[in-house]
Protein backbone atom coordinates (compact mmCIF):
# COMPACT_ATOMS: atom_id res chain seq x y z
CA UNK A 1 0.00 0.00 0.00
CA UNK A 2 1.30 3.08 -0.99
CA UNK A 3 2.50 5.56 2.00
CA UNK A 4 1.12 8.65 -0.47
CA UNK A 5 -2.04 7.25 0.19
CA UNK A 6 -1.95 7.17 4.06
CA UNK A 7 -0.88 10.14 4.62
CA UNK A 8 -3.52 11.92 2.21
CA UNK A 9 -5.93 9.56 4.78
CA UNK A 10 -4.11 10.95 7.94
CA UNK A 11 -4.17 14.58 6.06
CA UNK A 12 -8.09 14.36 6.03
CA UNK A 13 -8.63 12.70 9.37
CA UNK A 14 -6.90 15.43 11.15
CA UNK A 15 -8.28 18.00 9.10
CA UNK A 16 -11.94 16.70 9.24
CA UNK A 17 -12.62 17.74 5.19
CA UNK A 18 -11.19 16.87 2.01
CA UNK A 19 -10.57 20.81 1.25
CA UNK A 20 -8.35 21.12 4.17
CA UNK A 21 -6.13 18.00 3.67
CA UNK A 22 -5.68 18.90 0.65
CA UNK A 23 -4.60 22.55 1.28
CA UNK A 24 -2.20 21.38 3.86
CA UNK A 25 -0.76 18.39 1.13
CA UNK A 26 -0.67 21.13 -1.73
CA UNK A 27 -2.37 18.93 -3.50
CA UNK A 28 -5.48 19.54 -5.67
CA UNK A 29 -8.97 18.11 -4.06
CA UNK A 30 -9.48 15.79 -7.10
CA UNK A 31 -6.09 14.41 -6.51
CA UNK A 32 -7.53 13.44 -2.80
CA UNK A 33 -10.68 12.51 -3.56
CA UNK A 34 -9.12 9.55 -6.26
CA UNK A 35 -6.69 8.85 -3.38
CA UNK A 36 -8.89 8.40 -0.40
CA UNK A 37 -11.33 5.93 -3.24
CA UNK A 38 -8.15 4.01 -3.74
CA UNK A 39 -7.06 3.31 -0.22
CA UNK A 40 -11.26 2.62 0.35
CA UNK A 41 -10.66 0.35 -2.35
CA UNK A 42 -8.26 -1.81 -1.15
CA UNK A 43 -9.15 -1.73 2.43
CA UNK A 44 -12.74 -2.87 1.11
CA UNK A 45 -14.86 -0.58 3.74
CA UNK A 46 -15.16 3.07 3.57
CA UNK A 47 -13.29 5.46 5.71
CA UNK A 48 -15.22 8.64 5.51
CA UNK A 49 -19.01 9.69 5.78
CA UNK A 50 -19.17 12.16 3.52
CA UNK A 51 -21.04 15.45 5.17
CA UNK A 52 -22.55 18.79 3.67
CA UNK A 53 -19.61 20.25 5.01
CA UNK A 54 -16.93 18.67 5.57
CA UNK A 55 -16.56 14.75 6.21
CA UNK A 56 -16.92 11.96 9.40
CA UNK A 57 -14.55 8.91 9.89
CA UNK A 58 -16.18 6.06 10.04
CA UNK A 59 -15.24 3.44 12.96
CA UNK A 60 -13.06 2.01 10.44
CA UNK A 61 -11.59 4.91 9.82
CA UNK A 62 -10.47 6.54 13.01
CA UNK A 63 -9.35 2.67 13.78
CA UNK A 64 -6.80 3.04 10.56
CA UNK A 65 -5.81 6.48 11.83
CA UNK A 66 -5.21 5.26 15.34
CA UNK A 67 -2.81 2.46 14.20
CA UNK A 68 -0.96 4.14 11.21
CA UNK A 69 -0.47 7.93 12.67
CA UNK A 70 3.02 7.47 14.88
CA UNK A 71 4.33 5.35 12.20
CA UNK A 72 3.29 7.28 9.30
CA UNK A 73 4.57 10.47 11.05
CA UNK A 74 7.94 8.90 12.00
CA UNK A 75 8.61 7.73 8.46
CA UNK A 76 8.16 10.89 6.99
CA UNK A 77 10.69 12.01 9.77
CA UNK A 78 13.36 9.57 8.81
CA UNK A 79 12.73 10.50 5.09
CA UNK A 80 12.77 13.81 5.38
CA UNK A 81 16.31 13.71 7.28
CA UNK A 82 17.81 10.95 5.05
CA UNK A 83 17.17 13.54 2.10
CA UNK A 84 17.94 16.70 4.04
CA UNK A 85 21.59 16.70 2.99
CA UNK A 86 20.63 16.26 -0.62
CA UNK A 87 17.87 18.61 -0.86
CA UNK A 88 19.96 21.37 0.64
CA UNK A 89 22.03 21.70 -2.82
CA UNK A 90 19.10 20.24 -5.27
CA UNK A 91 16.92 22.04 -7.14
CA UNK A 92 14.09 20.33 -8.96
CA UNK A 93 13.27 22.59 -12.57
CA UNK A 94 10.48 22.63 -15.03
CA UNK A 95 9.39 24.62 -18.05
CA UNK A 96 9.54 24.61 -21.65
CA UNK A 97 12.27 22.22 -23.14
CA UNK A 98 14.16 24.44 -25.83
CA UNK A 99 14.21 27.17 -22.92
CA UNK A 100 15.63 24.69 -20.30
CA UNK A 101 18.15 23.73 -21.99
CA UNK A 102 18.97 26.42 -24.57
CA UNK A 103 19.04 29.21 -21.82
CA UNK A 104 18.69 28.27 -18.45
CA UNK A 105 21.28 25.91 -17.42
CA UNK A 106 24.21 27.02 -19.26
CA UNK A 107 23.16 30.05 -17.08
CA UNK A 108 23.62 28.08 -13.89
CA UNK A 109 26.87 26.19 -15.42
CA UNK A 110 29.24 28.00 -12.56
CA UNK A 111 26.56 26.97 -9.76
CA UNK A 112 26.40 23.41 -10.69
CA UNK A 113 30.33 23.09 -10.79
CA UNK A 114 29.96 24.55 -7.29
CA UNK A 115 27.91 21.86 -6.03
CA UNK A 116 24.34 22.96 -6.96
CA UNK A 117 22.46 19.94 -7.91
CA UNK A 118 19.99 20.07 -10.99
CA UNK A 119 16.70 17.98 -11.61
CA UNK A 120 14.74 19.00 -14.49
CA UNK A 121 11.22 18.67 -16.04
CA UNK A 122 9.94 18.73 -19.58
CA UNK A 123 6.32 20.31 -19.96
CA UNK A 124 3.07 22.31 -20.79
CA UNK A 125 2.39 24.96 -17.51
CA UNK A 126 -0.80 23.53 -16.04
CA UNK A 127 1.19 20.28 -15.36
CA UNK A 128 3.87 21.52 -14.14
CA UNK A 129 2.24 24.10 -11.65
CA UNK A 130 0.36 21.52 -10.45
CA UNK A 131 3.31 20.00 -9.56
CA UNK A 132 5.36 22.92 -8.20
CA UNK A 133 2.03 23.25 -5.94
CA UNK A 134 2.26 19.60 -4.78
CA UNK A 135 6.11 20.23 -3.85
CA UNK A 136 7.40 17.53 -6.02
CA UNK A 137 8.76 20.88 -8.46
CA UNK A 138 10.71 23.77 -6.65
CA UNK A 139 11.10 26.49 -9.82
CA UNK A 140 8.91 26.82 -12.62
CA UNK A 141 9.24 28.83 -16.27
CA UNK A 142 5.85 29.43 -17.34
CA UNK A 143 4.68 30.61 -20.48
CA UNK A 144 1.54 31.84 -18.58
CA UNK A 145 1.05 33.61 -15.03
CA UNK A 146 -0.17 31.29 -12.46
CA UNK A 147 -3.67 31.93 -10.62
CA UNK A 148 -3.01 29.00 -8.22
CA UNK A 149 -3.11 30.22 -4.64
CA UNK A 150 0.45 29.46 -2.60
CA UNK A 151 2.76 30.26 -5.94
CA UNK A 152 4.26 33.47 -6.77
CA UNK A 153 5.25 34.38 -10.25
CA UNK A 154 7.69 37.13 -10.94
CA UNK A 155 8.09 38.11 -14.83
CA UNK A 156 11.62 36.84 -16.09
CA UNK A 157 11.69 37.02 -19.69
CA UNK A 158 9.97 38.06 -22.79
CA UNK A 159 10.08 35.96 -25.85
CA UNK A 160 9.95 37.63 -29.39
CA UNK A 161 9.07 35.15 -32.20
CA UNK A 162 10.15 35.76 -36.05
CA UNK A 163 8.89 33.36 -38.81
CA UNK A 164 11.37 31.81 -40.60
CA UNK A 165 12.73 29.60 -43.39
CA UNK A 166 15.28 28.44 -44.94
CA UNK A 167 17.31 30.46 -48.31
CA UNK A 168 15.66 27.89 -50.57
CA UNK A 169 12.12 29.84 -49.48
CA UNK A 170 13.65 33.35 -50.11
CA UNK A 171 10.79 35.48 -52.00
CA UNK A 172 8.20 33.58 -50.83
CA UNK A 173 6.57 35.81 -48.50
CA UNK A 174 3.95 36.88 -50.62
CA UNK A 175 2.69 33.06 -51.00
CA UNK A 176 3.00 32.23 -47.59
CA UNK A 177 0.21 29.53 -48.30
CA UNK A 178 2.30 27.45 -50.34
CA UNK A 179 5.32 26.91 -48.28
CA UNK A 180 5.08 23.64 -45.65
CA UNK A 181 4.69 24.98 -42.25
CA UNK A 182 6.68 23.37 -39.11
CA UNK A 183 4.57 23.71 -36.14
CA UNK A 184 5.21 22.82 -31.94
CA UNK A 185 1.61 21.42 -31.74
CA UNK A 186 -1.26 20.15 -34.01
CA UNK A 187 -2.89 23.00 -33.17
CA UNK A 188 -0.38 25.53 -33.70
CA UNK A 189 -0.54 28.15 -31.21
CA UNK A 190 2.46 30.13 -31.86
CA UNK A 191 2.08 30.02 -35.53
CA UNK A 192 -1.46 31.24 -35.06
CA UNK A 193 -0.79 34.22 -32.88
CA UNK A 194 2.31 35.05 -35.40
CA UNK A 195 -0.75 35.30 -38.24
CA UNK A 196 -3.55 36.56 -36.25
CA UNK A 197 -0.90 39.50 -34.63
CA UNK A 198 1.62 40.70 -37.70
CA UNK A 199 -0.72 39.40 -40.26
CA UNK A 200 -4.09 40.56 -39.16
CA UNK A 201 -5.46 37.00 -40.24
CA UNK A 202 -6.36 33.66 -39.17
CA UNK A 203 -4.39 30.70 -39.82
CA UNK A 204 -6.73 28.57 -41.96
CA UNK A 205 -4.31 25.27 -42.57
CA UNK A 206 -2.91 22.71 -40.96
CA UNK A 207 0.75 22.19 -40.07
CA UNK A 208 2.61 19.81 -42.10
CA UNK A 209 4.79 18.64 -39.66
CA UNK A 210 4.39 18.77 -36.19
CA UNK A 211 7.72 18.23 -33.67
CA UNK A 212 6.55 19.00 -30.05
CA UNK A 213 10.30 20.75 -29.51
CA UNK A 214 11.10 23.89 -30.71
CA UNK A 215 14.75 22.52 -31.26
CA UNK A 216 13.37 20.07 -33.14
CA UNK A 217 11.39 22.32 -35.14
CA UNK A 218 14.91 24.61 -35.98
CA UNK A 219 16.31 21.72 -36.81
CA UNK A 220 13.59 20.77 -39.43
CA UNK A 221 14.09 24.39 -40.80
CA UNK A 222 17.37 24.10 -40.97
CA UNK A 223 17.27 21.44 -43.25
CA UNK A 224 14.57 23.24 -46.11
CA UNK A 225 11.93 21.46 -44.89
CA UNK A 226 9.71 24.78 -44.63
CA UNK A 227 8.98 27.69 -42.29
CA UNK A 228 8.06 27.80 -38.44
CA UNK A 229 7.46 30.66 -35.80
CA UNK A 230 10.52 30.86 -33.18
CA UNK A 231 11.84 32.47 -30.31
CA UNK A 232 14.63 34.77 -31.74
CA UNK A 233 16.96 33.35 -28.85
CA UNK A 234 17.31 29.92 -30.68
CA UNK A 235 17.25 31.34 -34.23
CA UNK A 236 19.79 34.32 -33.53
CA UNK A 237 22.83 32.28 -35.23
CA UNK A 238 21.54 30.40 -37.91
CA UNK A 239 19.71 33.64 -39.13
CA UNK A 240 23.28 35.43 -38.37
CA UNK A 241 25.13 33.25 -40.40
CA UNK A 242 22.52 32.93 -43.35
CA UNK A 243 21.46 29.16 -42.42
CA UNK A 244 18.15 30.84 -42.06
CA UNK A 245 16.28 33.95 -43.38
CA UNK A 246 13.49 36.02 -41.91
CA UNK A 247 9.91 35.92 -44.08
CA UNK A 248 8.21 38.55 -42.37
CA UNK A 249 9.96 41.98 -40.24
CA UNK A 250 7.28 43.34 -38.38
CA UNK A 251 8.30 46.74 -36.79
CA UNK A 252 6.62 44.86 -33.53
CA UNK A 253 6.99 41.39 -33.49
CA UNK A 254 4.81 39.20 -31.10
CA UNK A 255 6.14 38.44 -27.88
CA UNK A 256 5.56 36.39 -24.65
CA UNK A 257 6.29 37.11 -21.10
CA UNK A 258 8.26 33.84 -19.01
CA UNK A 259 7.42 34.09 -15.71
CA UNK A 260 9.78 32.68 -12.76
CA UNK A 261 7.71 31.13 -10.25
CA UNK A 262 8.23 29.26 -6.69
CA UNK A 263 5.78 27.09 -4.51
CA UNK A 264 5.31 27.24 -0.97
CA UNK A 265 8.05 28.02 1.27
CA UNK A 266 10.76 27.56 -1.10
CA UNK A 267 14.39 26.83 0.18
CA UNK A 268 17.16 29.05 0.85
CA UNK A 269 19.05 27.31 -2.38
CA UNK A 270 15.90 27.61 -4.59
CA UNK A 271 15.26 31.34 -3.84
CA UNK A 272 19.24 31.64 -4.44
CA UNK A 273 18.85 29.72 -7.93
CA UNK A 274 15.67 32.48 -8.83
CA UNK A 275 17.24 35.28 -7.38
CA UNK A 276 20.66 34.54 -10.05
CA UNK A 277 18.41 33.62 -12.70
CA UNK A 278 16.61 36.87 -12.11
CA UNK A 279 19.77 39.16 -11.96
CA UNK A 280 21.23 37.40 -15.42
CA UNK A 281 17.90 37.94 -17.51
CA UNK A 282 18.75 41.64 -16.24
CA UNK A 283 22.03 41.90 -17.58
CA UNK A 284 20.77 40.08 -20.43
CA UNK A 285 22.27 37.01 -20.35
CA UNK A 286 19.65 35.46 -22.61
Amino acid sequence: MSLDLLRTFLAVHRAGSITGGAQSLGLSQPTVTAQLKNLEHQLGHPLFDRLPRGVRPTSAGNELARRIADPVDTLQGLLRAELDDSAETTVHLGGPSDFLCHQVLPALAEQIAAGLQVRTTFGLPDGLLDRLRSRSLDLVISSTRPRLPGLRAVPFYDETFTLVAAPRWAGSADRLNTIPLIAYADEAPIIRRYWRTVFNTRLTRTPDVVVPDLRGALATALAGAGATVLPTYLCADPLRTGELIRLADPELPPLNTLFLTTGPDPSPTTMAVRDHLLRGSRQRWI
